[in-house]
């Protein structure tokens, strides 16, 4: 039989370029909202002086498991993207790369940042099976949960878990890595809420769940209260560090507040580029720790 009959067939694999699409490395922002929570746990660990094998363990593990999200990402959503706007034109729904061609990538990079983590204690890997879960069941959730981007959140922000326990040891030794935790659900309700206020008409015709659908008409409000609420957690999670963390977490607030400023007034509109420039509340806390490092 022809394998074109097959709907699992490993052709078409695309070209580069496509991989380039499908793995969103053109669109490197994805990649930002999983680097900063990751290092704010590495970071608020060591007090901003991380193992450097920590470091480039946690980097590269970030890199390979955004990547791999996104393959089981247009997997999952390989029948509905032709159907919305926006991502019809991604390599699998516009038919340049396979899904088994994705979901054989997906593997390999799962495996590879797996591979990763045996460099890590056994504490540490173990944690890792609970993020490799969160991760892969993630883009599955729109179709059960009303807030998928509270699962996004805990995806994301599994990172913090895994990085503060190899740096202590220990993931109950300080409330720290949870309210970081806590913060970074916030984060991605705020920011991934904002971004899918434009997918509300398609989302609703294909009957999938988002926060922007299930907050209606005070989505916007429901934002900046995310927003609000990440800064508050991210406040107290840091009260006890150095004054130079401190100012961090304050031209965090202002960047939080000038955000939610500029949604506010220009509404739904305004929506992508709050989902855009969140992450530099992200940066803001990570650079505060380094320098905080480099002073002492």
């Amino acid at each position: 039989m022809n394998s074109k009959n097959y709907s699992f067939a490993f052709t078409p694999i695309g070209q580069a370029k496509d991989w380039i699409e499908l793995l969103r490395i053109n669109r490197p922002i994805g990649y930002w909202l999983l680097m900063w929570p990751t290092l704010w746990g590495l970071l608020a660990a060591s007090n901003g002086a991380p193992q450097i094998n920590h470091l480039l363990i946690f980097i590269t593990g970030v890199l390979l498991m955004r990547s791999a999200g996104c393959l089981i990402n247009d997997f999952a959503d390989r029948k509905l993207d032709p159907h919305v706007e926006r991502t019809k034109l991604r390599p699998i729904a516009a038919g340049r790369i396979s899904p088994a061609a994705s979901l054989f990538g997906f593997m390999i990079l799962l495996s590879l940042a797996l591979l990763l983590v045996f460099q890590l204690p056994k504490f540490v890997i173990l944690l890792s099976v609970i993020g490799a879960l969160l991760a892969t069941l993630y883009p599955f959730m729109k179709r059960y949960i009303h807030i998928p981007q509270a699962w996004l959140g805990m995806s994301f922000g599994w990172g913090i878990i895994m990085a503060w326990a190899a740096e202590q040891g220990s993931i109950i030794n300080s409330p720290i890595p949870w309210l970081l935790f806590a913060a970074n659900v916030l984060w991605s309700i705020s920011y991934d809420t904002a971004y899918a206020l434009a997918d509300r008409p398609d989302d609703k015709k294909m009957g999938m769940k988002s926060a922007a659908l299930w907050f209606g008409d005070y989505a916007i409000f429901a934002i900046i209260i995310s927003g609000a609420g990440t800064v508050l957690l991210l406040g107290t999670a840091c009260w006890h560090y150095d004054v130079i963390v401190q100012s961090a977490v304050m031209l965090a607030i202002c960047w939080q507040l000038w955000l939610s400023f500029m949604l506010f007034r220009h509404g739904e509109s305004w929506g992508f580029q709050y989902f855009l420039k969140s992450h530099w509340v992200g940066a803001t806390l990570c650079a505060g720790f380094v320098l905080s490092a480099m002073v002492h």
